[in-house]
């Protein structure tokens, strides 16, 4: 009989976002670590459609007490999802990443940590980077972009935050878990903005706290001061936004190695160098984090590593960096939301 664990690795597998096998085993031994053997075996009856307790009783043979109070408990653990809807608690399967591992943010320990960035450039190399569509996508600052320049409201962090109802902020769990070895960045750690029905999930679960708009904002602010990249969730009604350091971000970290970064990120801008106007002072090229820019008698973009977050924009004070929109073929337009998200992304991966 195949190991529970080897049985729920494959179960996450055929999840949209994948959690692709290794040949260390790395992944069944942070799976060990997370789940026990009842847990795996009930994560499996779970897929990404919200269920009551009682339909998956049914599917167990089990009474529906029984079942509701194990998937309350694995839901408070980080391991699947929990919402309500019209009075009712219904479960759902969490992806590995994002989900299970984000959910973890309060419980992180050295050997979780360990085999997580162990196991996180193979998922990067094997998942992510193998399907067009991603899990995230980079707006570019507010005031990088001319007047001239037309930006569409999912392209907007500040508007994405206005259309919120319920916001949390979490602390970012790859700056969390790089300070708690040793290599953290000092960057601010409350930044992960968590909307609707999984803000809720957040909050209830300890994760995280409720915010107003306005502290959205202005932790918004705060994490472009720092220096960090906008990544909301790739959908035109996003349930997340990011800000992300290309030191600790398992996703900048990871695209970071690759020779082209721009081709792994969904993005509709590109850095420009005005020339005339640039003395080479270099602050844009620390700000960068994809080391898209080199100082030579000016700077010079890389555009095959540029992915458009307009950083280099707001700290230039001669005028000299700009963004520039692509061209109307390659400009992204996101899903409208992240069912659509995920439908593409298993489509992509020949699941559906």
């Amino acid at each position: 009989m195949t190991d529970v664990y080897q049985r729920l690795a494959k179960h996450l597998d055929n999840l949209p976002a994948g959690f692709p096998a290794t040949e260390s085993g790395v992944e069944l031994r942070i799976l060990k670590r997370l789940f026990t053997p009842e847990e795996a075996e009930m994560a499996m009856n779970l897929s990404m459609m919200p269920a009551p307790a009682s339909d998956i009783a049914k599917r167990l043979d089990k009474t529906e007490t029984q079942v509701e109070t194990m998937l309350y408990q694995m839901s408070k653990k980080g391991l699947i999802m929990r919402m309500s809807k019209g009075g009712r608690t219904l479960y759902m399967a969490a992806q590995f990443v994002v989900g299970i591992w984000e959910y973890h943010v309060n419980d992180l320990d050295e050997g979780l940590i360990k085999d997580f960035n162990e196991y996180a450039p193979h998922l990067m190399e094997k998942s992510w980077l193998k399907t067009k569509t991603k899990q995230f996508r980079v707006v570019p600052i507010a005031k990088s972009l001319s007047a001239e320049v037309k930006v569409m409201p999912y392209e907007e962090a500040e508007k994405i935050i206005r259309d919120q109802k319920k916001i949390v902020v979490a602390p970012c769990i790859c700056r969390r878990e790089h300070e708690m070895v040793g290599k953290g960045c000092g960057k601010p750690m409350e930044t992960c903005l968590v909307f609707g029905g999984g803000a809720y999930f957040y909050e209830e679960n300890g994760m995280g706290r409720p915010i107003s708009q306005e502290e959205a904002i202005g932790i918004l602010h705060k994490g472009i001061d720092a220096g960090l990249v906008i990544q909301p969730g790739n959908a035109q009604k996003p349930v997340n936004i990011c800000l992300c350091c290309g030191c600790c971000c398992q996703v900048l970290k990871n695209m970071k190695t690759l020779d082209e970064p721009a081709k792994a990120v969904s993005t509709s801008y590109y850095a420009a160098v005005n020339e005339e106007n640039c003395i080479a002072c270099g602050v844009c090229a620390d700000r960068c984090q994809m080391d898209a820019i080199v100082i030579e008698d000016t700077a010079k973009i890389k555009l095959g590593r540029c992915i458009g977050c307009g950083l280099c924009v707001a700290v230039c004070e001669y005028d000299a960096m700009m963004l520039k929109e692509k061209e109307l073929a390659e400009k992204y337009v996101p899903p409208k939301t992240i069912i659509d998200t995920y439908m593409t992304m298993a489509q992509e991966r020949g699941l559906i």
